[in-house]
């Protein structure tokens, strides 16, 4: 077990990988496509671009990435924090449109764009008077390319513990997308907490990482994840089912960092094979809710466990896990993470905490919790109370301190007077076997206040009718939860890291 103090030995990300070009300079920390680092050339690129980004008084500011993944992407994030820079990563998805207000919220001193987002990114950096500007790819340079300049050395000092490291824009799914300051201390921490409960094994691992780098889940238990653990992290530039069976043979992979929309896709693809998983230890999930019967579903199918777990941006990210050893509940997002106290506290009165059993909204306390939201004290104040992170989750513990997340605070419905939490019927669909995926969603009612409208996909060559949907949700549900009218669609849609976009859905049904 970890001491207490442990959890706190490492101020920042920068000084796990410092720590792992020393130990093991030659074993392989990156692979993408066709480009292999070991740690002494990953450090040897980092240290160069930090080196640059100093020479251009970027300490102490904020440097945007526009970089989708890559080695190049890898690079620019741990280099902006050897830089004492606060990084800014963005999705280079964005249109012109969705990144101006990011652009105009950060006051970017510089950015880092690829080749194929120019034209947008430039466009910004001109209208915000970005003077510096490292624009990536083969045709311009590659960060990946001073890989062998053996006298390039991280620049000292380290970043300190009370730095700012990371500005981590919100997805804004609910809403404006909000800049989330996260301190080089407790993004460090929140990697050895969550190592408490997922101890990856030293020296030996190879993750997949197919989510995309900008985000928060994608950083913390993958680019992080891999640089304390020492091993290799396998990044897939661009998702196809095809890709992720290729790699997860030809590299070994062991640990899968995935989401509920990645395993109900691979899972429903005509070339799963479980003789692709052959040395995977186990999968992460994460970014969204994990429906009880897909995580069966996976399990049977790899041979390998689910651990899910809980986290927002706002906490650095992660707040709770399914333990590695010791009992995995399916539907929980297990336990809280050490140092980390979590409360179910009533939703419209913060006082009152509320007991085992008992529905009401997450909060969160611990050293992983953001500094605040940039520029938005009012937001800032909303969110951090008393010491408290309020998640805005509805959730509840079980009688051995598990946590469940039944739904978002927003997202609850009042259907005649009753509570409705969308992810319960949402878990009902899921049950029925010829259900993909499903989303639940609340849409006004003259008569009873709101009313439940799902969207349900359904799995490559089955079949049933929505009222045969409804009929199986009568069988398990109260007459109130029972969706008023479910909608058969194709597919559902998505935001650009692979959430059920509920904003769209909501806006449709209305």
């Amino acid at each position: 077990m970890i001491e207490t103090d442990e959890y706190t030995r490492y101020p920042s990300v920068v000084h796990m990988l410092d720590e792992a070009a020393r130990i093991a300079p030659r074993r392989e920390a990156l692979v993408c496509g066709n480009e292999r680092l070991s740690y002494e050339e990953y450090l040897r690129c980092v240290a160069a671009f930090a080196g640059e980004l100093i020479a251009l008084g970027a300490a102490g500011e904020r440097v945007a990435i526009v970089l989708g993944n890559s080695v190049d992407a890898c690079i620019a994030l741990f280099g902006a924090h050897a830089a004492r820079a606060q990084a800014v990563p963005l999705n280079p998805l964005y249109t012109e449109h969705e990144l101006r207000p990011l652009f105009a919220d950060a006051q970017l001193h510089a950015v880092v764009y690829a080749n194929e987002h120019a034209q947008r990114v430039e466009a910004l950096a001109d209208e915000f008077g970005i003077v510096h500007r490292f624009r990536i790819g083969d045709a311009h340079r590659r960060l990946v390319a001073r890989r062998d300049e053996a006298t390039a050395t991280l620049p000292r000092p380290f970043p300190r513990a009370e730095e700012l490291a990371t500005l981590q824009y919100t997805g804004g799914t609910t809403g404006r997308s909000k800049g989330v300051n996260l301190l080089h201390g407790a993004v460090a921490t929140n990697i050895l907490q969550r190592e408490a409960l997922l101890p990856t094994q030293r020296d030996d691992e190879r993750l997949l990482c197919v989510m995309p780098l900008f985000h928060v889940y994608a950083a913390s238990m993958c680019l992080h994840n891999m640089a304390h653990a020492r091993g290799t992290l396998v990044i897939l530039p661009r998702y196809t089912p095809e890709a992720v069976f290729d790699a997860l043979a030809r590299e070994r992979i062991t640990i899968f960092a995935g989401s509920p929309t990645l395993f109900t896709g691979l899972l429903n693809h005509a070339a799963f094979s479980r003789g692709f998983f052959t040395t995977l230890r186990l999968s992460y999930s994460g970014s969204a809710a994990l429906p009880e019967e897909l995580l069966r579903r996976w399990e049977q199918a790899t041979g390998a466990p689910v651990l899910e777990g809980y986290g927002q941006s706002e906490a650095g990210p992660v707040v709770s896990f399914n333990p590695v050893h010791g009992v995995r509940k399916p539907g929980s997002v297990g336990v809280a993470l050490p140092l980390t106290e979590v409360q179910i506290v009533e939703a419209d009165d913060a006082s009152r905490v509320l007991g085992v059993g008992e529905k009401g909204e997450i909060r969160v306390r611990g050293p992983q919790i953001m500094l605040g939201y940039r520029n938005l004290p009012d937001a800032t104040a909303e969110a951090l109370r008393d010491g408290w992170l309020h998640t805005g989750d509805i959730g509840e513990f079980d009688a051995d301190g598990y946590l469940y997340v039944r739904d978002r605070k927003k997202e609850m419905a009042k259907v005649s007077g009753y509570n409705v939490f969308p992810r319960e019927v949402e878990e009902t669909l899921y049950r029925h076997p010829a259900v993909a995926e499903a989303a639940v969603v609340a849409v006004p009612d003259d008569y009873r206040g709101e009313a439940i409208r799902a969207f349900v996909a359904l799995a490559p060559g089955a079949s049933a009718t929505p009222e045969a949907l409804v009929e199986h949700c009568r069988e398990q549900l109260a007459p109130y939860k029972i969706p008023a009218r479910i909608v058969l669609v194709d597919a559902l849609p998505k935001t650009v890291v692979g959430k059920i976009d509920k904003l769209r859905l909501r806006s449709e049904a209305r």
